[in-house]
């Protein structure tokens, strides 16, 4: 799944801790070593917690929406406070 790369730029901290709640064992190292990358993240996953690719994809991509749709949410209230 591509998500825009601005989104994943300016949220990874915040995107990396949500990770990091799912799976506690993955380190800072090894997730910014993925620079943000959901197949490498998802590899890595698998190495480490031998989890079925589909559910960690399936979490993955839960994780990287929720931030997608609060940078839109945040992008209409502009335009729509521009508007008035």
């Amino acid at each position: 799944m591509i998500f825009n790369e601005n989104t994943i730029k300016g949220k990874w901290l915040e995107i990396k801790g949500e990770i990091k709640k799912a799976w506690g064992n993955l380190t800072d190292d090894e997730l910014d070593k993925t620079k943000g990358d959901m197949k490498q993240i998802g590899g890595l996953i698998q190495q480490k917690y031998g989890e079925a690719q589909e559910i960690s994809d399936k979490k993955l991509s839960q994780i990287y929406k929720s931030f997608e749709s609060k940078k839109d949410n945040v992008v209409k209230e502009i335009k729509s406070t521009i508007k008035k």
